[in-house]
């Protein structure tokens, strides 16, 4: 169980008409949970109206609906509120705009875990990002412990969802934005100048960005290991990348 799918928190959203309330009150959502094979009307109806909003849904095990509602009567539905509202593509181009700065940008390809992004986000904040964008499913979203992680700087950072990260990476490169995957055997990064228009993308923190997202990019850094292992933690190495670019902005 992943921490972000633990319940006891205070955006966990139990229940067919608490979720339903939740939708119709544009309140931001993450996600839904739903229970495998769960059919009865009124939460066909609720889940037809949350892909109206593009709110991901999973199904899951009864069992895991009951651990993450703590017990409650989930009737075979829950949500995970979000913190914020999340933006779009051209929000974070716009912004750039507005400050008359080369867009600076943040990918993330499949990373699960809240501490991680929420680590990330915060860094982001400081760092001069303009904002970070992260794939509607398999990834860590907008939650409580995100927030909590971030100590704050959710609140200021623009974070926008996706579909197909492979996909946004060709719309930033035809958008005059240059991509630059980190991973294992790349250029050594102090070697790489990231002043001008840059998407930095940090991948999931088992697997590494996945093959067809290496393949999309630009180029691909990698931070010297002068140590016993061979890797370091996500939101470390996205900070290291992020400062390096802020150096030359």
């Amino acid at each position: 169980m992943k921490d972000n799918d633990r319940g006891f928190n205070s955006d966990v959203i139990s229940g067919r008409n608490p979720v339903s309330e939740a939708i119709r009150s544009g309140r931001p959502i993450d996600k839904i949970l739903v229970a495998r094979g769960e059919k009865s009307g009124a939460v066909v109806g609720i889940l037809a109206k949350a892909r109206e909003r593009q709110i991901p849904v999973k199904e899951v095990d009864r069992s895991k609906l009951d651990y993450i509602t703590g017990g409650t009567a989930h009737q075979g539905i829950a949500a995970f509120a979000a913190v914020k509202d999340y933006c779009s593509v051209d929000d974070i181009f716009e912004y750039a705009k507005e400050l008359n700065e080369p867009p600076f940008i943040v990918v993330l390809d499949e990373l699960e875990d809240p501490h991680n992004l929420g680590a990330i986000i915060r860094t982001a904040e400081c760092a001069g990002v303009h904002g970070i964008i992260v794939p509607k499913r398999r990834s860590a979203g907008l939650s409580y412990a995100v927030g909590k992680a971030s100590a704050g700087a959710v609140e200021y950072m623009r974070v926008a969802r996706v579909t197909n990260i492979a996909r946004l990476i060709d719309e930033l490169k035809e958008r005059g934005v240059w991509v630059y995957g980190a991973d294992m055997d790349g250029t050594n990064y102090t070697e790489c100048d990231l002043s001008g228009p840059c998407a930095i993308v940090i991948g999931n923190e088992g697997k590494g960005i996945s093959q067809l997202v290496r393949q999309k990019c630009d180029v691909i850094v990698s931070l010297p290991m002068k140590g016993k292992i061979n890797s370091l933690n996500a939101s470390v190495a996205a900070g290291i990348l992020m400062y390096h670019a802020a150096k030359g902005r």
